[in-house]
């Protein structure tokens, strides 16, 4: 029976690992060319497949750019959200959340920057399944960290803030650190930490730079 079901589950295999080098490439285009700006037939030429076989893993457009944005979600956790909450409650896991934010912005994985900040850009005055997901994946992130700083002020860190103000100053500043990344500022990056760590005060700590 094992010899049978073998041939089978080496194809679902291969099937996922195909999928997995698609969706990251196409992650990696849709942050230089926006989400729209990518097509089976541009994944087929940069990576020598063939369409028939994208579109067989895939089935349509919107299929295949529901997967980038999965991917690069994906990424973040990795980068960003895993290493911040394996750090103690309180003002430790929330600053080394933001020096990975931060991070995750000045070392990005993809070639064009932050993959949310292009892409909730590209597709803010727009409706569908597509800009339903971009959303859902910031407004899940910004709700961590919400979450986060309330924690931290049942420990004592961080009293008298309101957690969604400072979430929302948190994200308008590595947003603009972002656009200064990209246009190659990078003194506005470094005032863009600055400005973080007085926003998470001294009970927060300042950011610093992760290594």
């Amino acid at each position: 029976m094992t010899q049978s079901t073998e041939p089978g589950d080496q194809r679902l295999a291969k099937g996922a690992r195909a999928r997995a080098t698609i969706a990251r490439r196409a992650a990696e285009l849709a942050s230089v060319e926006g989400l729209d700006g990518i097509s089976i037939g541009m994944l087929a030429t940069d990576l020598g497949l063939s369409k028939s076989g994208i579109a067989t893993l895939f089935g349509t457009k919107e299929a295949l750019q529901l997967a980038a944005v999965r991917t690069a979600r994906e990424v973040f956790i990795d980068r960003v959200i895993a290493p911040g909450l394996a750090e103690p409650r309180g003002a430790a896991r929330v600053r080394t959340l933001i020096d990975r934010w931060f991070a995750h912005i000045e070392d990005p994985p993809f070639p064009g920057g932050c993959f949310r900040v292009a892409t909730l850009v590209e597709f803010s005055s727009k409706h569908g399944p597509i800009r339903d997901a971009v959303v859902s994946d910031r407004e899940e992130w910004l709700a961590l960290l919400t979450a986060e700083i309330a924690k931290a002020q049942q420990v004592g860190d961080f009293p008298g803030v309101d957690p969604e103000a400072m979430v929302f100053e948190l994200d308008a500043v590595v947003s603009a650190a972002n656009i200064a990344r990209q246009l190659g500022d990078s003194a506005r990056v470094e005032a863009a930490r600055e400005i973080a760590g007085r926003l998470l005060g001294t009970n927060g700590g300042a950011t610093t730079r992760s290594g």
